[in-house]
């Protein structure tokens, strides 16, 4: 998966900038504040609906303007493709390949991104809502079943907890409990798998990037006692207590994950460093599985990976990365940490400043602010 236009408008301090990337690795430098960052968002925003810092409302429209848009060309298994989303954090509108599109998840299903920025440590150390997302991102890619039974779900459980605030009926829940049961019990399978094949791709990218992490595991904690008693029985038991709280308190929507490296024994604390190197490890592992499934590389990005990692363990990474060629971008604030790729030319270097994006030397296109590129929505 490549992509080969990049085409952002109205996002945080970019104007309107347009760029060709390289189809390896591509090194965005500037200054803190100059806007490189807002370009690796834009390209998270196209597989996940929300930057990897907040939601579109939270400060990623440009002052003054009413939204941001993005637009991307990309190659994908000989497939030429292209996708546009105008967001204004209320209100989307997304095209792909022409076509309007009614789901946001379906637009994002459709650009296969791997993010890894300095927040990713929360992936396994803060809680477990990130977790979730990381499975089902990965299921929403590999598992055609996993979508249906995620918003089945979803309905149902919006549902039960309505009639839980409205203290109404058992009868009236008896039927949304069963929708749950059904779609929450898929669900749950279709994420122990997942987990049981990222557990093979794990221990393959480890070794690799972060030997000193010693073997890794991960575990699923399905959001209920699963091992004892069906969904169904469990959200029968919990009803009187969720009458009392309002809301629903077993099921998947309460699922979780975790990882145990040899290097941290016995539930021991991981320090922020070695964090860092297992929420890296995640990730990779899942963008290797993606790689399985599809017969190519999702992209990746890496935001100030110069700042996060280590030199060798900067150099572990880049070299499997350029071994799978995959299309990698990375930000930082200058060319000392990436010399040596830079010249065996097996990297692109952007210059970033002001809003302004610029490549070896030759201006990425900046268009004036009136005009409106025919190919955004």
């Amino acid at each position: 998966m490549r992509i080969t236009r990049l085409h952002i408008r109205d996002f945080r301090r970019l104007q309107d900038v347009e760029m060709a990337p390289y189809a390896g690795l591509n090194l965005l430098v500037g200054d803190n504040g100059a806007g490189k960052t807002s370009v690796l968002e834009a390209i998270h925003l196209m597989a996940y609906g929300r930057s990897f810092r907040g939601r579109v409302r939270d400060g990623l429209i440009r002052t003054g303007t009413s939204a941001v848009e993005v637009f991307v060309e990309w190659g994908d298994a000989g497939r030429d493709r292209r996708a546009g989303l105008r967001h204004g954090g209320d209100r989307w509108e997304g095209r792909l390949d022409g076509v309007s599109v009614a789901q946001l998840g379906d637009l994002c299903a459709a650009l296969a991104v791997v993010s890894f920025e300095p927040g990713s440590h929360a992936l396994v150390a803060g809680g477990g809502e990130p977790r979730r997302r990381f499975l089902d991102w990965g299921l929403f890619h590999v598992e055609q079943e996993f979508l249906p039974a995620w918003r089945r779900y979803a309905r149902a459980l919006r549902q039960r907890n309505a009639l839980l605030k409205a203290h109404r009926s058992d009868a009236e829940l008896d039927g949304w409990e069963q929708e749950m049961a059904v779609a929450g019990e898929t669900m749950t399978r279709l994420r122990q798998d997942y987990v049981d094949t990222l557990q093979a791709a794990l221990a393959a990218v480890v070794p690799r990037i972060a030997p000193s992490l010693g073997a890794a595991g991960l575990a699923l904690v399905p959001g209920w006692k699963r091992s004892e008693l069906s969904l169904r029985d469990a959200l029968l038991l919990s009803r009187e207590r969720d009458r009392i709280s309002g809301h629903t308190t077993v099921g998947p929507h309460r699922a979780d994950w975790r990882v145990d490296v040899a290097a941290a024994p016995q539930g021991e604390a991981l320090s922020r460093g070695q964090a860092k190197l297992v929420a890296l490890a995640c990730l990779l592992a899942q963008a290797q599985d993606l790689a399985r499934q599809h017969g190519q590389w999702p992209i990746v990005v890496l935001d100030d990976l110069a700042s996060e990692l280590d030199a060798a363990h900067r150099e572990r990474v880049l070299a499997l990365l350029i071994a799978t060629g995959a299309q990698v971008f990375i930000s930082g604030t200058d060319l000392q940490p990436w010399g040596r790729v830079i010249a065996d030319q097996k990297a692109s270097v952007f210059h970033v400043e002001h809003g302004v994006v610029t490549r070896c030397g030759q201006a990425v296109v900046q268009r004036p602010e009136e005009a409106v590129p025919p190919e955004m929505l």
